[in-house]
């Protein structure tokens, strides 16, 4: 038998291979653990260690009787793993797919996704998915939205690389007081209201852990080296009632169906305290359904539209004038003239709205609302003084209303005055005022002279307790507490039988009030087709216990006519008014004493 033998050539191409081979293995091993080795430890450190977020709940907001207007739910997102899938599983998809309340077709063809498409390969260059350029799916989304008790029972189908991740979704029950409380957009961001303004103290601290992972991408529990709870986020309570915001959006929605107006607003507050009940406007939107409301429909009304108050403003020169002591209750005006002097030059009367009249006291004027009787009070008091009262009772400024988007109106200064301002500004003409300053200047009257600053938020609180709470905050002394009871017993006369706002009158009750019917500024020009129709007035006149505010924007009349304050706006007073006496519990009127407004703030003497 022939000996086998190896060549020399072969024994060295072999040893050579050999050699090779493992000085390119030492290489290797040298780049790993030495050149490299920085960046290998940095890669490994990033692909074991994770951070996984907890989100925090965000408080909720609440009325002043406790009751619930938005809370946070929580919901899970569901999601799988597309490579953790396993084939044995496949028969439970079905179960999965309804549970989730998916349709079969969608949930297969997303866990049938294993690897990225072209688009969201292009798409991961430019930032945008970072499981794309062809990789393996690691993430599929499906379903956004899984009660906590559905996902209990997809995790006992135990379907291997299906998971989900807690999150909140904001709801608000009743979607009451859309344009008080505001809402969170899609993004987790607070966009208006109560939810931007009070955002610091809802949203809570979100907290995350530090871990590892294994190669399944399997949280390490024993290797956590940092653990951050979150914080919740903290309650607001509201100086609203559900109930009495009920009443005002139900009223609302009569005055829309009647009047078609381009907009209205109902306020009701405590005038004792300026503490807002309700804050309603028209047109309104579902907060649930945000995304779907015209941004017109998101305006709140009540602070960001001004009009000429009209008629309403008629208690600034009347207030001042006999604050002053310039006239009395029984001081008697010509107001059929058409024109008067002032500073040695004649000065037009305005026309009356509600007919003529020949002479009338200072308590007649009010409660016939005579334009030129008002006109002649405000001469009487000169530019400077009617200025500064119409400026002490908030009108020309902010009333510091919690929100942004607020407007001050205009009350331009004396200097930039016209030859009529003078006997216009005292009938509510040359000047605008949002619903909120009308309603804040009548409680200057209501509160026994005191102007008040609206608020809205009662306190904050966390389980424990209170940790804020906000209390009333008096601005100024504007008159003194007897032209304020004096300027009560004038306005029930204005809303009583003979009064231009008897459509507001309850039986049983001593009202107070002042309608206001305002010409809208059409292309410049003064509308007489076009109005603003207010009534602004409280109640029980003696002990005020309501002060309510409605404003009609260009209501249409079924049969046509002017949208006069007392006749779309005073109803409305009457109707809230009657609901609400049972519910709060308003005493009738003691007829056997004069109505006397109560002095709920110490304040000292009127501000010059």
């Amino acid at each position: 038998m022939r000996k086998s033998f190896a060549s020399n050539a072969r024994l060295f191409a072999l040893s050579l291979a050999i050699l090779l081979c493992f000085a390119a293995l030492a290489l290797r091993l040298v780049t790993i653990h030495w050149l490299d080795r920085d960046s290998y430890l940095a890669f490994i450190e990033k692909a074991r260690k994770q951070t996984i977020p907890e989100t925090a709940r965000r408080g909720e907001i609440h009325d002043a009787r406790n009751n619930l207007l938005a809370t946070s739910r929580n919901l899970i997102e569901l999601g799988a793993d597309p490579q953790e899938l396993r084939r044995e599983d496949e028969g439970k998809w079905p179960e999965l797919a309804r549970l989730a309340g998916l349709p079969y077709a969608d949930l297969e063809r997303a866990l049938r996704r294993r690897f990225a498409t072209p688009a969201e390969a292009q798409a991961e260059t430019e930032g945008v998915d970072a499981a794309a350029q062809g990789r393996p799916v690691r993430w599929v989304k499906l379903s956004e939205e899984v009660e906590e008790s559905a996902f209990d029972r997809i995790s006992r189908l135990n379907v291997k690389g299906v998971y989900g991740n807690r999150r909140y979704k904001r709801v608000y029950p009743g979607s009451l007081a859309p344009h008080v409380l505001g809402y969170i957009n899609k993004e987790g961001v607070a966009v208006t209201g109560i939810e931007r303004y009070m955002d610091f103290y809802l949203r809570g601290q979100d907290g995350w852990r530090e871990s590892e992972r294994d190669g399944h991408h399997r949280e390490l529990a024993q290797f956590r080296s940092r653990e951050i709870d979150a914080t919740d986020g903290l309650d607001v309570v509201l100086t609203l009632d559900s109930f009495v915001q009920t009443i005002a959006e139900q009223e609302l929605e009569e005055i829309g169906r009647r009047f078609q107006p381009e907009s209205a607003t109902i306020l009701v507050s405590d005038p004792a305290t300026g503490a807002l009940l309700a804050l309603a406007n028209w047109p309104t939107f579902d907060l649930n359904e945000f995304n779907k409301a015209p941004l017109a429909s998101q305006r709140n009304i009540a602070i960001t539209d001004s009009f000429e108050p009209g008629s309403t403003f008629k208690i600034v020169a009347s207030s001042a004038a006999l604050n002053e002591g310039l006239v009395t209750p029984d001081t008697v005006f010509d107001c059929s003239l058409s024109s008067i002097e002032y500073e040695g030059k004649p000065r037009s009367l305005p026309g009356e709205a509600h007919g003529a009249f020949g002479r009338l006291t200072v308590a007649e004027i009010v409660a016939k609302s005579s334009n030129k009787g008002a006109a002649q009070l405000g001469v009487r008091l000169g530019a400077e003084r009617l200025y500064r009262y119409a400026r002490a009772f908030g009108f020309g400024d902010e009333t510091g209303f919690p929100f942004g988007g607020e407007v001050g109106g205009v009350l331009h200064p004396v200097k930039a005055w016209d030859g009529l301002t003078i006997t216009r500004l005292p009938m509510g003409q040359a000047v605008s005022a949002t619903p909120l300053q009308v309603h804040a200047a009548m409680g200057v009257i209501a509160s026994g002279g005191v102007l008040i600053r609206p608020w809205v938020i009662r306190e904050v609180r966390d389980r424990l307790g209170t940790v804020a709470a906000y209390q009333p905050l008096p601005r100024r002394r504007v008159i003194t507490r007897a032209t304020a009871e004096t300027m009560a017993r004038l306005l029930v006369d204005a809303a009583s039988a003979e009064g231009t706002g008897k459509n507001a009158s309850i039986d049983g009750y001593q009202v107070a009030g002042k309608t206001g019917t305002a010409q809208k500024i059409i292309d410049g020009h003064y509308s007489k087709t076009h109005h603003v129709g207010t009534f602004v007035g409280f109640f029980p006149a003696e002990h005020p216990q309501l002060l309510m505010t409605i404003t009609v924007n260009d209501a249409h009349l079924p049969g046509g006519g002017i949208g006069y304050g007392g006749t779309v706006a005073a109803p409305s007073f009457k109707r809230i008014g009657e609901q609400l006496i049972p519910y709060l519990g308003i005493n009738q009127t003691d007829h056997s004493s004069p109505p006397l407004v109560r002095p709920v703030i110490a304040m000292g003497d009127i501000i010059r």
